[in-house]
């Protein structure tokens, strides 16, 4: 995560034993489900011009709400990705993707719901290592849309 280092971000890194469930990674790293972000790629597809992909952040305590995925994004359905297209548009294996997207094509969203927490917690694109980030620091890195996502 260079970009962290680059920035003024206030971040930890956190070594721990290789797990991608969010709920068995947040105990490995000592802190509630609630403040892991649980990232997911979902498949909207849309009649005009067919499927797009969609990086989805919720807290960890919660699963991505497909409905309001597809109605925010225009869809006439939503799914989640598939596992081979997700790693490649993260470029992390899964249970290690993180919540950012350097990719036009992958828009960011994040539920609102995860927000609300001072620090988040998340894989840092390998399974034996997290960040710990300060949450303001991560909505001014990651510059993402923002919305009812989870439920």
């Amino acid at each position: 995560m260079s970009m962290l280092a680059r920035s003024s971000a206030t971040y930890r890194i956190i070594d721990h034993a290789p797990e991608g469930r969010t709920d068995l990674a947040s105990e490995l790293r000592g802190h509630r489900l609630e403040k892991a972000a649980k990232c997911m790629v979902v498949n909207v597809r849309r009649k005009q011009d067919g499927d797009h992909h969609v990086l989805v952040v919720v807290p960890g305590h919660r699963r991505v709400d497909l409905r309001s995925v597809r109605k925010l994004f225009g869809g006439n359905d939503a799914t989640l990705g598939d596992r081979d297209e997700a790693e490649r548009l993260t470029g992390c294996r899964t249970g290690s993707v993180i919540p950012f997207s350097f990719d036009e094509a992958l828009p960011l969203v994040v539920d609102a719901g995860l927000l609300v927490h001072d620090e988040i917690f998340f894989n840092a694109a390998r399974l034996d290592r997290s960040i710990a980030l300060r949450t303001a620091d991560y909505v001014s890195l990651a510059d993402p849309r923002v919305a009812d996502v989870a439920k």
